[in-house]
């Protein structure tokens, strides 16, 4: 019998004894077993802080958010896999795209969040607070990583999920992770923490898998982990009070099983579109993933005139679940994760039916499709009518895990509102309306019970991803019953896993620790003009005092002829009387554009263009005939992706400062300048380094990748130029439609072509025909082909021409195709050097 394995301490280990016995649920067949008994929990809990919290709390952000991306491309490609295994966890393909892509896509979310972080291993939050009159003493908030594990203890029904959306967080916020999944589906995740370790993605220590169940793990946590619990409200209750929690005062979030409540509005009536949306989408919260999700539907609080149609039109819905199989198409639910599941499930199906009615389903009755329903964990779905609501409270107090909800009536919204605040916290409420008034009614008296609320309609029921799906860039969590923790939720979530610390100092001082320029802080003068400078080498603080230009009345009065804006204050000085002016007025933003023309560098360089004004604020008027001048300074520096058709480059916010001839500050504002990177991975080829590389060449070199000979590679480079000349045009693109704008617009950025890169007009698998004598007599064809090249540009510089890879190029874009693909080659041969 297969005995499943942890990762722990940097390798496979598996524990000792029998352990718990894992079953297919779909058929009962026993999977393996679990254990965690023999193993040091103590080590691994410090393993993870001392070997994976040391690598991740030096990355930046951006590095963290990268390697997410990284991971979430690598197990996307590898999806397949997963489905097959998920199946025995019954589990039907769409519930397991939810568990598998739904996990992968939390990567996703939270990697795209390193753009709000700064490019640094800590985050500053908030706005610096002057603590002092003069300016010389001052606060501003960071936030550090915490120097400690998080331990996941995850729940059943979503394997990978439960893993992904909390280990994305924490690892952006630079912390490893301990996960502990639920036993019955412990395999799935096994499987998936497998492919991750092969990866080689994450930094050793960053995940670590304990597969079983052990009572000891929160024994020895430390007040810098965080643990986070998700399961049922009664097992979290008990972890929560654990002493060691109490004692170090660890951190601790708990979602809970939740009783969950959707209400149909007044307004929507039979025939209505929302009328239709709420019963389609209790029925599908009732049979996704076979009703196991904390989020799922339980209470269906319905106007007391529309019980019946709600009942009647769900059971409609309902005859439409053909429950079997989850591997076959027409299978539209699966099975509970165990046969204990479907006991419990029963049991407590039973209790709520002491005062309510099943009107739909039957226990002990299911037929099923492709599947043995005694072999497997299956049951019906079941539909519940309690017309007591206010009296008999087991539906709002037991939950029975599993494909099941409780139709109950209302007459007021504020019975409505009472009725969704008996289950005491929930993660989720919903409301199908198309009145907003009653939309904002319910949400004003139910949102202090609940930590989401969704508002279905028709106009975005197309959109809508419905009342269960937790979105990572969303809070999840909710008060009472669900917990009272809150999870994911952007940057909130990963924060979460961070330090928040006061610094208080001198500007100056602050900066330094910051990365963001302070008010008040001392200048550092720059040597050169600040634009004429790359991404990587502008500093904050770094700064340029302009020289002085003097406002005049034609300035005014030409800006206001331009733009229009004859406000009195710049036009009529008749009106000046009362007013807070006291002469001819300068407009706000011919300051500010008088202050780019103080400040902006004139020639070419990397700053690539003008990308944006944060904030703007004019101090004092300027009248005609003051002097004004700037101090530019460098305030903070903000990494950026790059898809599109440009080179790499960074945002540079700019602090900008207009003084008067007294010194006095008159405006200020920060904007914002895209800036390229430095180039600094490919060598540039010059005429003098090309034959420089080919001079090196000797006919006998050998290659560090490839079966090309030094030959057989000038000829090629010798083709491709040709092909860039004009003279061989005569193929189709072969890289497809749908990816080509991608595949072009990575020419704009300095990573050298792969190894091994296949150009598609050779041969795939064997050498060309050589088409000169030797090698000598290539290099003089090959510079022939090049000159070419040139002087058909030259005559031609608008001219677009084919390639086979990149699609249509320009002048420019050929030029980085030449830098790249020489690169590739002379390093092939070992010529750069």
């Amino acid at each position: 019998m297969k005995k499943l394995e942890s990762y722990i301490n940097g390798k496979w280990t598996s524990g000792s004894g029998d352990g718990i016995v894992m079953h297919d649920a779909i058929t009962g067949e026993v999977i393996g077993t679990s254990t965690t008994e023999g193993l040091d929990i103590p080590e691994v809990l410090q393993y993870g802080r001392a070997k994976g919290g040391e690598i991740l709390r030096k990355m930046t952000f951006q590095q963290r958010g990268n390697m997410l991306k990284k991971l979430a491309l690598y197990l996307t490609k590898r999806k397949e896999e997963f489905y097959e295994l998920s199946y025995r966890t019954g589990a039907t393909r769409v519930d397991s795209w939810i568990d598998i892509e739904g996990g992968f896509g939390n990567l996703f979310a939270n990697a795209s969040l390193r753009k709000l972080f700064p490019n640094q291993p800590y985050h500053v939050e908030g706005d610096p607070i002057d603590l002092s009159k003069g300016g010389r003493f001052m606060a501003h908030h960071i936030l550090v990583p915490k120097r400690g594990v998080a331990v996941h203890i995850n729940a059943f029904n979503f394997p990978i999920w439960g893993m992904l959306e909390k280990c994305a967080v924490n690892w952006m916020a630079g912390v490893p992770a301990v996960v502990l999944p639920a036993p019955q589906t412990a395999y799935l995740t096994e499987a998936v923490v497998r492919v991750i370790i092969d990866s080689g993605i994450l930094p050793e220590g960053a995940l670590q898998l304990l597969s079983g169940m052990t009572k000891t793990i929160l024994d020895t946590v430390q007040s810098q982990d965080v643990v986070t619990f998700t399961g049922s409200a009664r097992t979290g209750r008990i972890l929560k009070a654990h002493p060691r929690l109490i004692e170090e005062s660890v951190p601790f979030t708990m979602e809970a099983d939740s009783l969950n409540a959707s209400i149909l509005g007044k307004d929507a009536v039979p025939g209505t579109p929302e009328f239709d949306l709420f019963v389609k989408e209790v029925r599908k919260e009732m049979t996704v993933k076979c009703g196991q999700k904390c989020t799922a539907i339980r209470r269906i609080i319905v106007p007391s005139e529309l019980v019946e149609d709600v009942q009647i039109a769900l059971g409609q819905q309902l005859d439409k679940v053909t429950v079997g199989d989850p591997r076959l198409k027409e299978v539209r639910m699966g099975a509970l994760a165990s046969k204990q599941q479907v006991e419990s499930f029963k049991n407590n199906i039973s209790e709520i039916a002491k005062t309510a009615q099943i009107v739909y389903g039957d226990l002990d009755k299911l037929e099923t499709v492709g599947a043995d329903a005694q072999k497997g964990a299956f049951v019906s779905p079941i539909l519940m009518r309690e017309d007591n609501p206010f009296k008999n409270t087991n539906a709002h107090t037991i939950e029975a895990f599993g494909p099941v909800a409780t139709i109950m009536p209302y007459d007021t919204l504020e019975d409505a509102i009472t009725l969704s605040q008996m289950g005491k916290g929930s993660l989720v409420s919903s409301i199908f309306t198309y009145d907003d008034k009653i939309a904002k009614d319910y949400i004003v008296g139910a949102a202090s019970h609940h930590g989401r609320i969704l508002v279905g309609n028709r106009e975005n029921a197309k959109q809508s991803t419905g009342h269960g799906s937790p979105l990572p860039l969303l809070t999840h969590g909710g008060p009472g019953r669900a917990g009272g923790g809150e999870e994911m939720g952007g940057m909130r979530g990963i924060k979460h896993f961070m330090q928040r610390c006061a610094i208080q100092g001198t500007p100056t001082t602050l900066t330094e620790v910051t990365g963001i320029y302070q008010a008040n802080s001392a200048y550092k003068e720059s040597e050169n003009h600040p634009f004429s400078y790359h991404w990587e080498d502008i500093e904050p603080g770094m700064s340029l005092k302009t020289h002085k230009r003097t406002v005049t009345d034609t300035d005014i009065i030409g800006f206001a002829n331009l733009t229009w804006d004859h406000f009195y204050a710049h036009t009529d000085i008749t009106s000046l009387d009362g007013s807070i002016f006291e002469k001819r007025t300068a407009h706000g933003y011919f300051i500010l554009a008088a202050a780019a023309g103080l400040f902006v560098y004139p020639n070419k360089g990397p700053v690539a263009a003008n990308y944006g004004l944060e904030e703007c604020r004019f101090l004092r008027p300027i009248y005609h005939n003051d002097t004004v001048y700037v101090r530019l300074t460098c305030k903070e520096k903000v990494d950026r992706d790059v898809a599109s058709a440009e080179h790499p480059s960074g945002i540079v916010k700019w602090f900008v400062e207009v003084f008067d001839t007294e010194d006095e500050l008159v405006a200020i504002a920060t904007i914002l300048t895209m800036v390229q990177k430095k180039q600094t991975s490919l060598v540039e080829m010059t005429e003098a380094k090309i034959q420089e590389c080919l001079s090196k060449l000797s006919a006998d070199a050998k290659p560090k990748w490839g079966m090309m000979t030094p030959q057989h590679m000038i000829e090629h480079l010798e083709y491709t130029y040709r092909i860039a000349s004009g003279e061989i045009q005569d193929f189709e693109i072969a890289t497809p439609e749908k990816i080509l704008d991608k595949v072009h617009n990575s020419l704009y950025n300095y990573e050298p072509f792969p190894k091994n890169t296949n150009f598609p007009l050779l041969k795939k698998g064997e050498l060309e025909d050589l088409k000169h004598p030797d090698l000598e007599t290539a290099v003089i064809k090959l510079n022939e082909a090049r000159e070419a090249y040139k002087a058909y540009f030259k005559e031609n510089p608008d001219a677009l021409l084919k390639n086979i890879v990149f699609g249509e190029l320009n002048k420019y874009e050929w030029y980085l195709l030449e830098r790249k693909h020489l690169n590739h080659h002379f390093d092939q041969f070992d010529l750069l050097g």
